[in-house]
Formats: C-alpha cells, sequence, structure tokens
C-alpha cells in the first residue's frame, strides 16, 4: 500500500488551513509542502513561517520538499519551524555540505532525505542512502505544478528501490511530479510507496476516493 501526499502548490493559498485540513479529512498521509527561492528553480513559493504556521494546523507529517540554493542554510530553521521530513536536492550544493546537512537535520529530530531532478542518473544518491530516511524522483523539471508525468524517469525508480532494499530497506521512495490516478500505477508498480500529488488532488471531484484511489 501505498502513501499520497497533496501538495499545497496547488491549495488556494487564500484558505490554506482550510486545504490542509481537507488534506487530513481526505485520509491522506502527508502534508507536502513545496519551497521554492526563485535561484535553484524559476519560480519563488512559501519558506519557514508558513510551515510554522500550518504545524498547530494539522497531525500529519509535514513534508518538506527544499527546492532551494545551499539548503545547509536554512535546513535549521525548517526543522525548527515544524517539519517533520526534509528532502534536499543533491543538485543544489558540494556533496560535503549535503552529507552536512542531512547530519544536522537529523540531529534535530526529523526525517532527511536527498531528491534528483530528471536529468540527475540515479547513481547521483549512492552517496547519500546511508544517511538517507526518504529519496524523492521528481517526474517532472522542478519549479511549477501542473506539468505532464515523465514516465521514463521510471527505470531510474526501479534501479533506486533495488539498491534500497538492499542498503536501507527503512527508506521511502517518493515520486512527485504529475501523478494522477492513472500515472499512480506505474509508479508503484516501479518500488515507489509514497507519491504526491498536487493538481490532480485538489481537482479531484472526491479528494477521499482520488486517495483511497492512489494508496491501495
Amino acid at each position: 500500500m501505498a502513501m499520497i501526499a497533496p501538495s499545497i502548490l496547488s491549495a488556494d493559498f487564500a484558505n490554506l488551513q482550510r486545504d490542509v485540513l481537507d488534506i487530513q479529512r481526505s485520509g491522506a498521509d502527508l502534508v507536502h509542502v513545496d519551497v521554492m527561492d526563485g535561484i535553484f528553480v524559476p519560480n519563488i513559493t512559501i519558506g519557514i513561517p508558513v510551515v510554522k504556521a500550518l504545524r498547530p494546523v494539522t497531525g500529519l507529517p509535514l513534508d518538506v520538499h527544499l527546492m532551494i540554493h545551499r539548503p545547509i542554510r536554512y535546513v535549521e530553521d525548517f526543522a525548527r519551524a515544524g517539519a517533520d521530513y526534509i528532502t534536499i536536492h543533491v543538485e543544489a550544493d558540494q556533496p560535503q555540505n549535503t552529507l552536512e546537512a542531512l547530519d544536522k537535520i537529523h540531529a534535530l529530530g526529523c526525517k532527511a532525505g536527498i531528491v534528483l531532478k530528471p536529468k540527475t542518473p540515479a547513481e547521483a544518491a549512492i552517496p547519500y542512502l546511508a544517511k538517507c530516511d526518504m529519496v524523492l524522483v521528481m517526474t517532472v523539471e522542478p519549479g511549477f505544478g501542473g506539468q505532464s508525468f515523465m514516465a521514463d524517469m521510471m527505470p531510474k525508480v526501479r534501479k533506486l528501490r533495488a539498491w534500497l532494499d538492499e542498503q536501507a530497506p527503512h527508506c521511502l521512495l517518493e515520486v512527485d511530479g504529475g501523478v494522477d490516478a492513472a500515472t499512480c500505477q506505474i509508479c508503484k508498480d516501479s518500488g515507489a510507496n509514497v507519491l504526491v500529488a498536487g493538481s490532480a488532488y485538489f481537482k479531484a471531484a472526491d479528494r477521499a476516493a482520488f486517495v483511497k484511489t492512489v494508496q491501495r
């Protein structure tokens, strides 16, 4: 059974509390929070104050995806704001800083993970797997919601699944980008066990039914 993490990138920002409460009522497993800085990706979204404001709103884990340059500078702030999972891009900094950031996230009591852009090979994850509680594979180019699912990322997912089963069976394998009621199945078949859905979740006529479709 897979877990689903609806992304608030597609929520109504004027009614964010309402939409996060709806995510909880729908039976979803996590709340996915996309943080973009306008440097690492060509978009600016939300930051530390929003995570802090959301923390008392829901009991669901906050899955904070940092699409920011040199995330080591901010992981402590996001952890203290209430993040449960903090994932950082391997492309966003030098390897030593990425390793240090993962250690810092753990030291602050959060789960840590890495993210791979579509053009980044699965092999780029290897140096970090021992320190990861989650590996996230992007199936769109990060920066904007509503993009089409890149099915050609599934060999990467399958490769990571095999490595994680061997080296870090506790580690979650997440897919983010273009996940809907149809594409969720190929993700699960490829070994992903956490699926991020933004547009498809918020546009669903019956969000609870959509959640069940992704989970089963």
